[in-house]
């Protein structure tokens, strides 16, 4: 009696287990049907007023993954996409024509009017989802969101290809999230104060001792401007010279940028179409094995249940479904290890992908700068070298 009771109980658990699981297998992404358009600010701006707008290299997200996700994700592809990313949301902002300069920044050491913060979330070749902060040099935060978007085989197709990226829609909502935002919050006087603020706080970081007190953090901590110089001040002049060198360089970091980009496309794509049709049958493969595990298992417990029957018929069938449920099972890892595949395959194409978009040489007007570390080593290195040459035109002043 007590057996029948536990096996009964079982039997309840496992079918419960197995409608869960089937309603799971069920559940599928809603794939993208609607190309959005970018929308273009219809009000005229004055060229002062065109904020500069700078995107950091993303955040790969490989901290936050899970340890399935972690089977599955290439650190390689992941660290490639989030300097790949950031640069198709910065040319998406630049067509946009609302904007004023747009660039894709190793780092917030550039000054800016406002920044962009990415973290990829997920990024397989069917869904992607990424998590943008935006805030203004201030320090007002704008606004946080996520973004996801999940696409058909369609998006692959050549034609598709040669239009668009086939993730184009979640950067096109980004632009018209922020246009948005910045027409129903900030006035022109707003605008012009952010631009301000931006231009000292560059003053100040090569010269402290002249601009440090330009510049204050209130209680809410949003940096206000106190005072502002003269047009006509020599240091600032100095300032706006060393601001222009920089502009230069980072305008030849932006060609690295398109660069990569550029040589990453082809075979990026290739992985996220391959990883696109790998994610899909892996998914089929996970199903088919928990359906095998569920029902192979519940198999073997019928079969346990039955050989404690007194009828020589039903025990002997109990044999057959004990025999068919290990079957079953084992069926079911052998279709786990068939996953294992699809999961080593994608991580060898992250390691191509990564030595095909390896960094190259930059060239500046006057030099070559080898960049045998990252871009953000190499910044870091010219910023340094604009700090000599500041103090070397004001003798050290």
């Amino acid at each position: 009696m007590g057996i029948d009771m536990g096996i009964s109980a079982v039997r309840t658990t496992l079918l419960g287990l197995m409608a869960a699981t089937l309603v799971a297998c069920a559940t599928t992404s809603v794939k993208s049907t609607q190309y959005v358009q970018i929308v273009q600010d219809t009000a005229p701006v004055s060229e002062d007023l065109l904020m500069d707008i700078g995107v950091t290299v993303f955040d790969p997200g490989i901290d936050e993954l899970s340890r399935k996700e972690e089977e599955r994700v290439s650190p390689e592809i992941r660290n490639a996409e989030a300097r790949y990313a950031p640069y198709m949301l910065a040319e998406t902002l630049q067509r946009s024509g609302n904007w004023g300069v747009v660039r894709v920044l190793p780092n917030e050491t550039t000054t800016m009017d406002v920044y962009l913060h990415g973290q990829i979330l997920q990024s397989d070749g069917e869904g992607m989802i990424i998590k943008i902060t935006a805030r203004d040099s201030t320090g007002r935060l704008w606004y946080t969101k996520e973004y996801e978007e999940h696409i058909s085989k369609f998006n692959y197709e050549a034609s598709q290809r040669q239009a668009n990226d086939p993730f184009q829609v979640i950067y096109n909502n980004i632009a018209n999230d922020l246009l948005a935002w910045r027409k129903a919050n900030l006035k022109s006087n707003q605008i012009a104060n952010i631009r301000a603020v931006s231009e000292l706080q560059f003053a100040r970081n090569f010269a402290p001792e002249i601009f440090g007190e330009y510049l204050r953090v209130n209680n809410r901590g949003i940096t206000e401007v106190v005072r502002l110089p003269a047009d006509n001040d020599p240091s600032l002049a100095r300032i706006r010279e060393i601001r222009q060198r920089d502009n230069l360089f980072v305008d030849t970091v932006q060609d690295y940028y398109a660069n990569y980009a550029r040589q990453m496309r082809v075979p990026y794509d290739s992985w996220r179409e391959q990883s696109f049709i790998a994610t899909e049958d892996l998914e089929k493969v996970e199903a088919s094995a928990r359906r095998r595990l569920l029902m192979g298992t519940a198999a073997i417990v019928g079969g346990i249940a039955a050989a404690t029957s007194n009828n020589a018929a039903v025990q002997t069938g109990s044999l057959v479904g004990v025999g068919a449920g290990a079957y079953m099972v084992k069926s079911s890892f052998d279709k786990r290890a068939e996953a294992e595949i699809h999961i080593a395959a994608l991580q060898e194409l992250g390691e191509s992908l990564e030595s095909e978009v390896a960094p190259k040489m930059i060239d500046l007007d006057d030099r070559q700068v080898m960049l045998t570390g990252t871009v953000e080593e190499q910044y870091k290195q010219w910023r340094e070298i604009l700090v000599d040459l500041y103090h070397e035109e004001t003798g050290g002043i």
